[in-house]
């Protein structure tokens, strides 16, 4: 079962809050798509509004939070007026659509924004704005899979620099259980406690870095 950093009934607040952001830091600030999701990524706020922070999912607005940012990431302070806006731009939508997308899967924004740019996300709007976000979910699900196709224990095994004989030994985990869960034929979401316990405790890792999103 998906652990999510809060509660569903934050979501539509966190993805309207995401949604002003863009459109706010785009269309009234005048940064660049690319350069507002490196600022943003680059910020403390994303990891921030991805944990669940009371202040982010609850209180602050779009506009704070793209002034925060920019404070952030360039020390520059912005007194910039939004003009009144009745729809919802395209830039709106990324934001609604990045946020949502975060919750359900549980990923950072840094992860999230490595498969997909904001350019393809500017083409996924003429196409998904008035469709149901499940879509957008499936096509995401789709490119984080294809993107990050070794798993999490792999990954993180290879950089520690052990082989799966290796890290058997150390860890007192089964080598065929370590292989089932690297070619994904066993699923190490659903393995016991101990067991990830044991095998983050080897590769100085978390559990949760061994979980696969």
């Amino acid at each position: 079962m998906m652990t999510h950093a809060y509660q569903e009934i934050y979501i539509s607040k966190v993805q309207s809050m995401l949604g002003d952001s863009f459109n706010y830091a785009i269309n009234f600030c005048n940064i660049s798509g690319s350069n507002f999701i490196k600022m943003f990524t680059a910020s403390s706020v994303s990891s921030r509004i991805g944990n669940g922070e009371h202040a982010y999912i609850t209180g602050k607005s779009g506009i704070e939070v793209v002034v925060e940012i920019i404070f952030e990431t360039t020390g520059k302070e912005i007194q910039i007026e939004p003009q009144e806006y009745f729809g919802r731009s395209k830039e709106y939508w990324i934001g609604w659509a990045i946020a949502y997308y975060q919750w359900y899967s549980g990923r950072k924004y840094g992860d999230i924004f490595k498969i997909v740019s904001f350019d393809e996300l500017e083409k996924m709007y003429y196409t998904l704005h008035e469709a149901d976000i499940t879509k957008f979910t499936d096509i995401m699900d789709t490119r984080m899979k294809e993107y990050f196709s070794s798993t999490n224990l792999k990954r993180i095994r290879t950089a520690y620099g052990c082989t799966q004989a290796e890290l058997a030994v150390l860890s007192g985990v089964k080598l065929r259980s370590i292989q089932m869960y690297e070619q994904r034929k066993k699923d190490i979401n659903n393995a016991g406690v101990s067991t990830i316990y044991r095998l983050a405790k080897t590769l100085g890792c978390t559990i949760e870095d061994l979980i696969e999103k």
